[in-house]
């Protein structure tokens, strides 16, 4: 059976599992779906595959709006790869193409803006452009059916350069226009705004067992910055950001796995979550760097074929199918947090995080960047000197080696915190600290499998 053919296969029996792997599309009405979409499935031979939603609407093809394959989780191979198409499309998530069009990505990946155009496309039949494109039209589809503000200003707040731009691509990717779309949505309140709250679905696929992921938010929280309210199994997670037009207040409701659906077949989910920005061209980063941090374009079941082919591993993989590996909201933050511990993190808030105009509960700060923490004494200084001057890189599109090899170069970080800020601020899927028992049968996942050690407590030095 071909590549291909099993493809076809996934469409025919609607498995979620491939939801954001590829999209195929339909040539006989012009629409392109996800694999689990509900709708008719089509002959063989009028369907088209896709790596992207970008070189399906390259292509042609418009969004269905039975399945909206536009609000697919990301591709679990973005956070896997180290390869240029891999840091290409993180950054492109984190929106440095509408902030710093193709030549700022071509820069921050070391590579010329031609190369760069040349391997996208060869491989993710869409380039840089097409791919933020597509990024922007979901999130102007966000901002139009969750808040009310003006269609001109969700134009610019999605990244469009001008209304005409916005009008052409939403018309194109929905064949609707954004009034159309807006009203497509009967009876949802509209009232939501920016700085209010914008309603948030984090999807997510397979199963996720929120539990653990919130349990750990919970140890690490740092106050001021972050709060985890309410009993287990209905916690809400908050914490500010800061985003690179503005700031935010992000909470994130914990979602109780169901009994019974975490299994090979369960369909996924969601995180309800709320956004409040003060500008609202921040939505797209933020949101890339929420899924970053609750691990929710990972793989479950790649995951667990693996370790669960461990004698040691298959209780724990049985007990918890689709354990996530949590990454950081802020890179940066999360390496100096790392460095001080939790304890020195509240105290560095205190004295140099910066004040909220309008404190939101007990949020009442943002993180210190690393420049107000440069002419800290000893490694915590050093550490936020790289990171303020760029001798360290922890964006997106980091090379991941790149990044350890600077990091073990400072005076004050060993092994096992630069590991701690490979797995979590890079979000590496693969890391092993020094000194524990980890095989490497156990790759290309030893993060996930020192994360159901740790959460069965059954850690080995």
């Amino acid at each position: 059976m071909t590549e291909l053919d099993s493809r076809y296969e996934a469409v025919r029996s609607r498995d979620a599992r491939f939801d954001g792997e590829f999209f195929f599309a339909v040539t006989t009405t012009g629409i392109y779906c996800r694999p689990s979409c509900p709708a008719v499935t089509p002959k063989r031979s009028n369907v088209r595959f896709f790596a992207t939603a970008a070189a399906a609407q390259g292509a042609g093809f418009r969004a269905c709006r039975r399945c909206r394959p536009d609000a697919v989780p990301g591709s679990a191979d973005w956070n896997v790869r180290a390869d240029v198409v891999g840091r290409a499309m993180r950054l492109i998530g984190d929106g440095v193409v509408d902030r710093e069009g193709v030549a700022g990505l071509a820069v921050r990946l070391g590579y010329s803006a031609r190369q760069v155009q040349r391997q996208l496309t060869a491989e993710l039949g869409a380039g840089p452009v097409a791919l933020a494109r597509a990024q922007r039209a979901h999130t102007a589809r966000t901002l139009l059916q969750t808040t009310g503000l003006p269609v001109t200003e969700i134009a610019f707040a999605s990244g469009f350069a001008s209304v005409r731009q916005f009008n052409d691509t939403v018309r194109t990717v929905y064949a609707a226009t954004p009034t159309e779309l807006r009203a497509a949505v009967r009876g949802a309140p509209r009232t939501a705004t920016p700085a209010s709250g914008i309603p948030l679905r984090l999807a997510h696929r397979g199963p996720y067992p929120a539990g653990p992921v919130f349990d750990l938010l919970a140890r690490e929280a740092v106050p001021g910055v972050e709060e985890v309210s309410g009993p287990p199994g209905a916690r809400t997670y908050r914490r500010t950001l800061r985003l690179p037009y503005g700031t935010g207040i992000v909470a994130v409701d914990e979602r109780a796995q169901e009994p019974g659906r975490a299994t090979a077949v369960h369909p996924g989910g969601w995180l309800d979550a709320r956004l409040s920005l003060t500008d609202p061209r921040d939505l797209t980063t933020a949101v890339q760097r929420l899924r970053r941090l609750f691990d929710l374009d990972a793989d479950p079941y790649a995951v667990d074929e693996r370790l669960g082919a461990d004698p040691r591993l298959a209780p724990l993989v049985a007990a918890r199918p689709g354990l996530r590996a949590p990454g950081a909201a802020d890179p940066e933050e999360y390496a100096v947090r790392a460095l001080v511990g939790p304890t020195a993190a509240a105290e560095l808030v205190r004295a140099h995080g910066k004040a909220l105009d309008a404190p939101a509960g007990t949020l009442t700060h943002l993180f210190p960047e690393p420049a107000a923490l440069a002419a800290a004494p000893g490694p915590l200084g050093t550490l936020a000197a790289a990171l303020a001057d760029g001798a360290v890189r922890l964006d997106p599109g980091a090379d991941r080696d790149d990044a350890q090899a600077a990091l073990l170069a400072l005076p004050g970080l060993d092994g096992r915190t630069v590991a701690a800020i490979r797995a979590r601020a890079l979000g590496d899927p693969d890391v092993a600290p020094p000194g524990t028992a980890v095989p490497d049968t156990w790759r290309p996942w030893r993060t996930y499998a020192l994360h159901h050690l740790r959460a069965a407590e059954d850690l080995t030095p």
